[in-house]
């Protein structure tokens, strides 16, 4: 008979589990989800801005500026310092664009 009363005393508790499922999905896509949607593309956004001229640097940590760009199979051609050696990288492996210090006052 106890085993009865309990059953029916659960089935509210579907609504509840419900509601913290939902509650605990719509944290993780505001918290984890969405910002990282915008930082991603807030980087292809700097990837299919870059130009000649641009001071870069790669995934791999390699300093460089650019002295070229290939469209068709998204190549960019660095310049490295202070033996000005040219490298060719591809475009997915620049991670961030350096600022000149003038530009970011």
């Amino acid at each position: 008979m106890a085993f009865f009363i309990l059953q029916a005393q659960g089935g509210g508790s579907i609504t509840g589990l419900l509601f913290t499922f939902v509650s605990i999905g719509l944290v993780f896509y505001f918290l984890v989800f969405r910002p990282q949607q915008k930082q991603q593309q807030r980087h292809q956004q700097m990837l299919a801005d870059l130009k000649a001229g641009d001071r870069v640097v790669t995934r791999g940590g390699i300093r460089g500026t650019i002295v070229g760009l290939r469209e068709k199979d998204e190549a960019i051609i660095l310049r490295i310092p202070p033996e000005q050696v040219k490298l060719e990288v591809l475009r997915s492996a620049i991670e961030t664009v350096e600022r000149p210090e003038e530009e970011a006052k």
